[in-house]
């Protein structure tokens, strides 16, 4: 199917967080097919669902379910082959190149399985990057600040081959957090963190949704959806369940793993 052409996201106001309950999220049969060596691979198929601001939500599924693929569609860092995706109230289906790079650096904010921090950066210039990109003021200030949060004040710097696997990954999360932007899309966020310093961040995303703003978490880590608002499973590119966490939402500080 030939993706639909739309005008370009309207940039919207840096930082402002959306009225509750308002749909930050909307995806309508969205597919995503790949052509490998000739071959049609399916990595998503017939994804409609909608995710409303407030909500914390957690994606989960085994390798290869098309949890990634879902953040990087909704994040505008790939193109769906078919269906329509509307996040904060803007078509980026289809969106130019231009577009969808202003549409991340004002909407939609990413914490990398794989870090993605400038080498030649210290930790605060890496987030105070992420505050500047998306237009706020003071943003050492709230460097400052989201390095704090997440416990790197002694090391804020420090430069990424000066700091732990588990360092970097909070780094990373404070360069999200610092963009206030109203869709926060986390790919595994804990999987380089020890127990203790997971429940931290997995406490501070959550503050992030009572905010009214979306949190997506995409983890196959089920004790990490025991904590969500609500809980999309996938397999095989397919929703196959959506909800609330069996048993209701548990607390933070109750997860073990």
């Amino acid at each position: 199917m030939p993706r639909a052409t739309t005008a370009s996201p309207t940039k919207p106001t840096p930082t402002s967080a959306a009225p509750a309950g308002q749909a930050l999220i909307d995806l309508r049969d969205v597919s995503r097919v790949y052509s490998l060596d000739g071959l049609d691979v399916t990595a998503l198929s017939g994804i409609t669902l909608t995710v409303r601001a407030g909500e914390f939500v957690v994606v989960l599924g085994p390798s290869g379910s098309g949890k990634t693929t879902l953040l990087n569609l909704i994040g505008g860092l790939d193109a769906a082959t078919g269906g329509e995706i509307r996040v904060a109230g803007r078509a980026i289906t289809g969106a130019s190149r231009g577009a969808l790079s202003e549409f991340r650096r004002h909407t939609a904010s990413f914490i990398f399985q794989t870090f993605n921090l400038f080498p030649g950066l210290t930790a605060l210039e890496n987030v105070e990057f992420g505050a500047d990109a998306a237009g706020r003021k003071d943003a050492s200030a709230i460097a400052r600040q989201r390095l704090d949060e997440v416990g790197l004040t002694e090391r804020m710097n420090h430069f990424p081959h000066q700091l732990s696997g588990g360092e970097q990954q909070r780094v990373a999360i404070a360069r999200a957090l610092a963009t206030g932007n109203p869709v926060l899309l986390a790919d595994e966020p804990t999987g380089e963190l020890d127990f203790r310093t997971g429940v931290q961040i997995l406490e501070l995303l959550r503050g992030q949704a009572t905010a009214e703003r979306v949190v997506l978490v995409v983890t196959h880590n089920r004790e990490i959806a025991r904590a969500a608002d609500r809980v999309i499973e996938l397999s095989s590119g397919r929703v196959v369940s959506d909800g609330a966490p069996a048993g209701g939402r548990a607390n933070v500080a109750d997860l073990h793993w």
